[in-house]
C-alpha cells in the first residue's frame, strides 16, 4: 500500500532537519571556549556580563554559545566593548578595547562552530567583590579644559584625561597637542562615540604641557573636554 504524505507534513520535516543541523555547527577549528574565549570574555566582557552586572551573564559557554554570532558581530563593528577610544592613539589607563589578536581569536571561534573546549582548561572565575586595586582608582580632577578645533595654553597645564564634549552619536574626534619645540603629542581618539557609553577617558600618566602648547580637535564639530589636575 503507498503511503501519501501531504506537503505540511514535508514543510515540517525539513523545517527539522534545518534545525537539528544548525543545532550541530560543523567544528572545523582549534581555538575554544575553555582555553581562549573565556579568558577574552573574563576580561573584556564580564564586569558587565555577569550575574548582578548591567547586561545579561557571558559566564559560562551554555551563557555564550547562543551569543557567539551576536559576540562576533558587536566585536567586529566595535561597539562592544564599549570603549570607544581607539587603542595605540595616546595612551590610556584600564583599556578596555579589544585588540586585533582577541578579535580575530572571537571571529575564528564562531566561524569554525564555537567548540566548548576541555572545561579543565577553564580560567578562574574573577572575584567581582574583591577590593578595587589602588592603582586603579581614577585620579582627582579639577576644571575642563574645553577644545573645539585649536586652543592655546596661556599657561603650563597638566591633563590627567579627556571626555567627549558636544559630540554628536556615530561622530569621531582626534585630539594632538604640538608643544612649544615642534614636537607632537597624541592624546586621545574617540570613534564612533555613542552618548548611552558616555565615560571619561583617563591618560595612563598626567600630561604636563607648558604655556605656548597648540592643542588642536579634528574633523570640525568634534569637541573634547580636556581634564586638569586637582
Amino acid at each position: 500500500m503507498k503511503t501519501v504524505v501531504s506537503k505540511p507534513a514535508i514543510t515540517l520535516l525539513l523545517v527539522g532537519a534545518g534545525l537539528l543541523l544548525s543545532a550541530h555547527d560543523v567544528i572545523s577549528t582549534k581555538i575554544t571556549w575553555s582555553r581562549e574565549i573565556s579568558r577574552i570574555v573574563y576580561k573584556r566582557c564580564a564586569s558587565c556580563h555577569r550575574e548582578g552586572g548591567s547586561a545579561f551573564s557571558l559566564m559560562t559557554y551554555q551563557e555564550a554559545r547562543p551569543w557567539a554570532k551576536a559576540i562576533k558581530e558587536e566585536v567586529l563593528e566595535r561597539r562592544m566593548p564599549p570603549f570607544s577610544a581607539i587603542k595605540g592613539f595616546g595612551e590610556l589607563r584600564n583599556d578596555r578595547a579589544i585588540t586585533q589578536e582577541e578579535l580575530h581569536l572571537i571571529a575564528d571561534w564562531v566561524e569554525g562552530g564555537s567548540p566548548e573546549g576541555e572545561p579543565s582548561l577553564m580560567p578562574k572565575v574573577p572575584d567581582f567583590s574583591a577590593p578595587a586595586d589602588p592603582a586603579d582608582k581614577p585620579p582627582k580632577t579639577g576644571a575642563e579644559v574645553v577644545v573645539d578645533g585649536r586652543l592655546e595654553l596661556t599657561h603650563p597645564e597638566t591633563f590627567v584625561g579627556a571626555r567627549a564634549k558636544s559630540l554628536a552619536e556615530g561622530a569621531s574626534v582626534k585630539a594632538i597637542a604640538q608643544l612649544p619645540d615642534g614636537a607632537i603629542e597624541q592624546l586621545i581618539w574617540i570613534y564612533d562615540y555613542k552618548p548611552k557609553f558616555d565615560q571619561t577617558y583617563y591618560f595612563s600618566k598626567p600630561l604636563s604641557f607648558p604655556a605656548g602648547t597648540k592643542i588642536e580637535t579634528y574633523p570640525a564639530g568634534g569637541s573634547l573636554a580636556l581634564l586638569t589636575k586637582k
